[in-house]
C-alpha cells in the first residue's frame, strides 16, 4: 500500500478518470458496431452476443465517471471525513457486472455442452472481429490500469479488469470460431466455461477489495511495519504503545500512541507528537489523517471492564 509517487489533486483525478472512461465509451460503441456487423454477415451468434456485451460496457464506464466524481467531492458538514468510500460502491457495481458477465459465459458454455445444441460455423469476418477486439481491449486494459495506478482509483482499476475480461471473452470467441472452422465446434462452449470462471474470480477479487475498504480493514503488514520505523526514528520517542490503521476508500486513517519521558513539559511532549504526525502524513502518501496520543513512559492502560 505504500506508494511514493505523488497523488494528483482531486481535480486531476476526476479529469483523468473522465478522459479514460470517455475513451472506453467511444471504443465500446465502435467495437459493438463492428461485432454486430460481423455477427450478422458472418452468421455468428457468439459475435452478436459479444456486440451486446460491448454495448453494455458503456454503462460500466458511466458508473466509473459518476463514482470518481462523487468520491472526490470536498468534505462538508454532513461528511467531515469526505466521500472517498463512494468510489468503493462503483467498484462493487463493476464487480457485479463482471460476475454476471462471467456467469453468463459459463452458463451458455455448459448449456451448449449438455444440451448438445447445434453450433453454427461462422464466417471469416467473425474471426477478424475477434482479433480486432482482443487487440483493442488488451490495449485498453493497460491504458486504463496505468492511469488507475497513477491516480490511485479503485473504480478505474476495476474498469481495467473489465477490459481484460472482454479481451479474454474475445479470445474464447477466437478459439471457438477457429475451432469451428477446423471442425472442432465443441471448443467454443468449453472456452466459454473456462473464461467465464476466470472472469468470476476477478469479480470476487474486486468486490473483496472494495468491501475491505468499506469496513475499516487495516493496512497491509508491510505498510504498518514501515510506519512503526518512522515513529521510532523520531527523537524523544521511548516506545510505541499502539498503532491502528484503517482503510477509508483509497485513503488511510492512522491512530498512534507513543511513550515519552514523563518529566517533559507539555510543550516538548507535544512537539514530539507533532513530529511523529508530520512524518507519517509526509512519508505515507495515502494517509489522510493521523492522530498521535502521548503517554508517559511506563504508563499502562487500564483494562476496560
Amino acid at each position: 500500500m505504500l506508494l511514493l509517487e505523488k497523488t494528483p489533486c482531486p481535480g486531476v483525478v476526476v479529469k483523468t478518470a473522465v478522459k479514460v472512461s470517455t475513451v472506453s465509451i467511444v471504443l465500446n460503441i465502435v467495437l459493438s458496431m463492428l461485432k454486430l456487423l460481423a455477427g450478422i454477415f458472418g452468421k455468428s451468434m457468439a459475435m452478436l452476443s459479444d456486440a451486446i456485451h460491448s454495448l453494455s460496457d458503456v454503462f460500466g464506464s458511466i458508473i466509473v465517471i459518476i463514482g470518481v466524481k462523487v468520491s472526490k467531492k470536498k468534505e462538508d458538514a454532513d461528511h467531515p471525513f469526505g466521500h472517498d468510500r463512494l468510489e468503493c460502491l462503483a467498484s462493487l457495481a463493476l464487480g457485479a457486472i463482471l460476475f454476471f458477465t462471467g456467469a453468463m459465459l459459463a452458463y451458455e458454455g455448459i448449456d451448449k455442452i449438455y444440451t448438445k445444441a447445434p453450433i453454427s460455423t461462422p464466417g471469416k469476418i467473425a474471426l477478424f472481429a475477434a482479433i480486432v477486439s482482443i487487440i483493442a481491449k488488451e490495449g485498453m486494459f493497460w491504458y486504463t490500469k496505468i492511469n488507475a495506478n497513477r491516480i490511485n482509483s479503485d473504480a478505474l482499476r476495476a474498469e481495467a479488469w473489465h477490459h481484460r475480461s472482454d479481451a479474454l471473452s474475445s479470445v474464447g470467441s477466437l478459439i471457438g470460431v477457429a475451432g469451428a472452422m477446423l471442425g472442432l465446434k465443441i471448443l467454443d462452449p468449453i472456452m466459454g466455461c473456462v473464461i467465464g470462471l476466470v472472469i468470476i474470480k476477478v469479480a470476487f477479487d474486486i468486490a473483496k477489495e472494495a468491501i475491505d475498504k468499506m469496513v475499516d480493514k487495516a493496512c497491509d503488514d508491510e505498510t504498518i511495519e514501515k510506519m512503526k520505523k518512522e515513529v521510532h526514528n523520531v527523537d524523544g520517542v521511548k516506545g510505541l504503545d499502539l498503532i491502528k490503521t484503517r482503510m477509508f476508500g483509497t485513503k488511510i486513517y492512522v491512530e498512534i500512541e507513543i511513550s515519552v519521558d514523563g518529566n517533559l513539559i507539555l510543550k516538548d511532549a507535544h512537539a514530539i507528537a507533532e513530529q511523529v504526525h508530520d512524518n507519517i502524513e509526509k512519508n505515507f502518501e495515502y494517509v489522510k489523517h493521523c492522530v498521535v496520543h502521548v503517554n508517559p513512559y511506563g504508563y499502562k492502560h487500564k483494562k476496560k471492564q
